[in-house]
């Protein structure tokens, strides 16, 4: 018999299964379960992209496309990108086209960390980013984010952190799972900590569409930060486009002709059909978006009041659509009180630890559901939480 554990990388051996994935399969196992789980637009992507994909395969456009993607798709996300931000990137050699962002965080991270260089991230938030550096021979760096202070990264606790063997800091604003964002005000605290150092930025920026009130500011906007910072961002979210897989890199030239090998013996291109989509949804679709932000503000405004009148205290996000609020009145870890939710009322949350030891005591619920999906889980919950806090 072949010992397979022993064939096995020890760092992916290591590596621990994403919490989100866990209590999604469990949900799908079962019948009658309410998901509240999973970051996925319940909205349908728009119909003039689904028709330019089908325009696209009519015409056979079913080869490999540029290895950085569509030139036309690039020069519409550059020209998107100086639209909302104001920051230039050359098409030509500034823009990746990547499969979903998270192929953009990955080769972004893949090509600057060396064995030993310590990446800080900004917790709790998205899953994908300290595996991926462990996989790469750096060390993650946990900043913990407070609630107190919105979840936003401070300019003290970032000082706190850095060492001499610092290369990134991984900024997830909008972030995922708290909802939190970054100011202007927030963002040039930042800047100001990181200059006269070497340290580059991963700016997660996947979220930057969905933002209440504030509208979203970017750390390229920032003095000379451009130059120092690799913008990942993608259609997901913001087009309700998840399983078309259509993410992009900007950054300085430098830097993506590095990322750009990595993605060619990888990847070698994004899906062709779906770069055909990407590109009516830029040319086409802020409507929609400005609809989907307007139906996420309602379900978002009703969630926050509702956990808070049940007894979940919750901040109020101002970005993406998760909220997270703290369950530690109830006594239960953040795992227990999911596994205990999901087998008692057949709600599916998903744990605040599933994105870094921060994210203890608390769980994140995704309103990119119906209102009245939303309404009947919070029903079955308010009982749960009764139950528990008398």
């Amino acid at each position: 018999m072949i010992n397979y554990d022993s064939l096995i990388a020890k760092k992916c051996r290591e590596m621990k299964p994403s919490g989100i994935r866990k209590f999604f399969d469990l949900a799908n196992a079962r019948e009658g379960i309410i998901s509240l789980g999973v970051g996925e637009p319940d909205f349908q992507t728009p119909w003039s992209v689904r028709q330019a994909a089908i325009t696209s395969l009519e015409r056979g456009r079913t080869k490999y496309t540029a290895n950085k993607g569509l030139a036309d798709l690039r020069k519409a996300i550059s020209g998107n990108i100086q639209k909302r931000i104001g920051v230039e990137y050359e098409p030509e050699s500034q823009i990746i086209v990547t499969v979903g962002g998270s192929e953009g965080i990955d080769i972004a991270i893949r090509s600057l960390v060396d064995p030993g260089d310590e990446v800080l991230i900004v917790e709790p938030c998205f899953v994908c980013y300290s595996p991926i550096v462990s996989l790469s021979g750096g060390v993650p760096v946990p900043i913990p984010t407070r609630a107190e202070d919105k979840f936003k990264l401070t300019p003290e606790a970032l000082k706190e952190k850095i060492s001499s063997r610092t290369k990134l800091l991984v900024l997830p604003f909008p972030n995922n799972p708290t909802g939190g964002i970054m100011t202007r005000s927030d963002l040039e605290k930042i800047a100001e900590v990181l200059e006269g150092t070497d340290i580059l930025v991963l700016s997660d920026e996947i979220y930057s569409s969905l933002t209440y009130g504030e509208k979203h500011v970017s750390i390229t906007q920032i003095g000379n930060m451009a130059e120092r910072t690799i913008l990942v961002d993608g259609f997901s979210k913001a087009y309700s486009m998840t399983g078309w897989r259509m993410g992009y890199i900007a950054a300085p030239e430098p830097l993506t002709s590095q990322m750009l090998k990595i993605h060619q013996y990888a990847i070698m291109c994004s899906p062709t059909v779906s770069q055909y989509a990407a590109v009516e949804a830029l040319r086409s679709c802020d409507e929609d978006i400005v609809k989907m932000r307007e139906e996420y503000d309602q379900r978002r405004r009703w969630l926050v009041h509702a956990l808070n009148r049940i007894g979940l205290d919750c901040f109020e996000p101002e970005g993406a659509f998760y909220a997270f609020p703290s369950i530690k009145r109830t006594g239960l870890s953040s795992e227990r009180f999911c596994e205990e939710l999901l087998d008692r009322y057949s709600v599916a949350v998903v744990p605040g630890n599933a994105f870094g030891e921060t994210g203890e005591g608390h769980i994140r619920i995704s309103y990119a559901y119906s209102i009245n999906h939303i309404m009947t889980a919070v029903e079955r919950m308010e009982k749960f939480v009764k139950e528990k806090t008398g």
